[in-house]
């Protein structure tokens, strides 16, 4: 029996959605870290890669010169001997900042709720994987 197509559709986004124009420039991995980093004023690229460990150096230079080119951040290069360059938001960058607190707000309190199951998630782990272990002996587990 062949499904029969529903008529009340969604219309389809306009041409150029704004929130997926938006998404596409602020969506990358590590997008929304540099903001959050930037947010407090202009930063080195040294001192993002200390505030974001995890990020690899390439993909850093991805991320900032994306955020350049999609026109919320700007690139400032100081004459200073040796030259450095510092990052910053720009007026619409720093429009993107109460979007990014509000999600950092969600993904505590989501943290805060969570945290009760993943203790428990912890503590069934560690009695299953360690119970065993205190009479652990050459290659045979006592335990049983």
């Amino acid at each position: 029996m062949a499904l029969k197509m529903r008529k009340n559709r969604s219309p389809l986004p306009p041409e150029r959605c704004p929130l997926l124009e938006c998404m596409s420039i602020i969506g990358g991995a590590w997008t929304p870290s540099i903001i959050w980093y930037l947010r407090g004023g202009p930063r080195r690229f040294s001192e993002l890669r200390a505030d974001i460990p995890q990020i690899s150096p390439k993909v850093l230079t991805r991320r900032l010169r994306e955020l350049e080119e999609g026109g919320v951040l700007e690139r400032k290069v100081q004459e200073t001997s040796p030259p450095s360059v510092e990052y910053s938001l720009n007026e619409l960058g720093m429009r993107l900042v109460p979007a990014i607190e509000a999600i950092a707000a969600v993904g505590e309190e989501l943290k805060q709720r969570n945290a009760g199951s993943a203790d428990d998630l912890s503590q069934a782990f560690q009695i299953k994987h360690f119970r065993g272990a205190r009479n652990y002996s050459g290659g045979k587990d006592t335990a049983s």
